[in-house]
């Protein structure tokens, strides 16, 4: 039986039955309320529903998996990938989840059901919906705004329609948007014991494990919040700077990409994801926004210097437009689907930048090696120069 609905912008509506959190009602929207709403994006990983929950950079979306089953190994806590946020900012970032097929039976001991996490933590979910009609559809026209909501009955009236239409037509475009005062830490925090390296990483939604690959390669990290200045930055004296991945719009980010320009040609700096967007416009480059984005841990990536082509993680709805990148600087990494821009690297600036995300496990292990690339850039930087100084960079 329908008793709540996925209501798109343009007025298409996928019924379902609910699952987590309630969803609340057509009446309860408050125009210009922006919690209940959220960009509608696919994801096409086969697994791995708990990490997209927790990930930061899902934060003001609503993600309908193609994969056409879903709960069936539960949730386990210490699957987040939350980094170290402030404990008041939600676990699960997404603004719901779109499900085929829900699992109702049991789950692993020690685990909770996908409908009791997302319950938990406030977030609804819709089962039962042609998730393939869905993809399609946002395949077709481009991602767009969308709400959940639920219903008395199993459609929805026109009285109850126009009122989440009114409601939708006052959610902004996720372009323009910037996300990050709703992720990452506003604090200063460090993280290991200082080592032979030390890394500034600046939280713009940080996943965490991004932090624990770092960890694993024996570099300690101060972690700083997207506000910090570069004289914040570098008053740690870091061997390199990583920016992480977040959500939103990067071309909005300009008080970091004038940071990161800062930074650029006296320490080695890192990007992934948004930080490899905020890192183009650095650098002289722009983005603009994709029709439905790249989400999924299956997405062919090809390194541009050997040929060589890796499975990859990927979240993002931006992308670096390669035709905007002034001399200098390399398109690294290119999408094998599509041929978007997924890296960027600048040899005499020590700059490396990657779309897709390393630490995501996709392969599983196909690109944890950028992880190394950066470790060593860093250490080859810190043997030539002990001391950072920033003169301007010629860009």
């Amino acid at each position: 039986m329908k008793d709540c609905f996925l209501v798109l912008g343009d007025g298409e509506c996928f019924g379902g039955a609910s699952f987590g959190s309630r969803s609340p009602r057509a009446s309860e929207l408050v125009p210009g309320a922006e919690g209940a709403a959220g960009e509608v994006v696919f994801n096409t990983a086969m697994g791995g529903y708990h990490e997209m929950l927790t990930d930061p950079s899902y934060t003001g979306q609503i993600v309908a998996l193609t994969c056409p089953h879903a709960g069936n190994y539960g949730c386990l806590d210490e699957w987040s990938e939350r980094g170290p946020d402030e404990s008041s900012m939600p676990e699960i970032k997404l603004s719901g989840l779109v499900v085929r097929s829900l699992h109702s039976g049991p789950v692993p001991g020690g685990r909770t059901t996908l409908h009791e996490f997302l319950k938990k933590h406030g977030v609804p979910g819709i089962q039962g919906v042609d998730t393939r009609a869905l993809t399609l559809r946002l395949r077709t026209r481009g991602s767009c705004a969308g709400v959940i909501v639920s219903s008395a009955g199993n459609t929805l009236s026109g009285e109850e329609m126009s009122h989440v239409l009114a409601y939708l037509g006052s959610v902004p475009s996720m372009a323009g948007r910037n996300l990050l005062p709703s992720v990452g830490t506003r604090t200063e925090k460090h993280s290991g014991a200082r080592g032979t390296l030390h890394f500034a990483v600046v939280d713009c939604g940080v996943k965490g494990n991004i932090l624990r690959e770092l960890s694993l390669r024996g570099v300690s990290t101060t972690v700083y919040p997207w506000t910090a200045s570069a004289e914040d930055i570098l008053s740690s004296s870091p061997d390199g700077v990583l920016f992480s991945n977040g959500p939103g719009d990067p071309a909005v980010l300009t008080s970091l990409a004038d940071v990161i320009r800062t930074l650029l040609g006296c320490i080695p700096v890192f990007g992934i994801c948004l930080g490899h967007q905020v890192i183009a416009h650095a650098l002289g480059g722009t983005t603009k926004k994709m029709k439905f984005g790249h989400h999924g841990c299956n997405h062919p990536v090809r390194d541009e210097r050997t040929g060589q082509v890796q499975v990859t993680s990927q979240n993002h709805g931006f992308e670096v437009d390669g035709t905007s990148l002034p001399p200098g600087v390399e398109i690294r990494f290119r999408n094998a689907n599509d041929g978007t821009v997924e890296g960027l690297c600048h040899d005499a600036l020590s700059v490396l930048s990657c779309q897709f995300h390393p630490e995501g496990a996709p392969g599983p292990r196909d690109s944890l090696w950028i992880f190394d690339e950066f470790v060593h850039s860093a250490a080859a930087f810190a043997a030539k120069k002990e001391t950072p100084s920033c003169p301007p960079a010629k860009i």
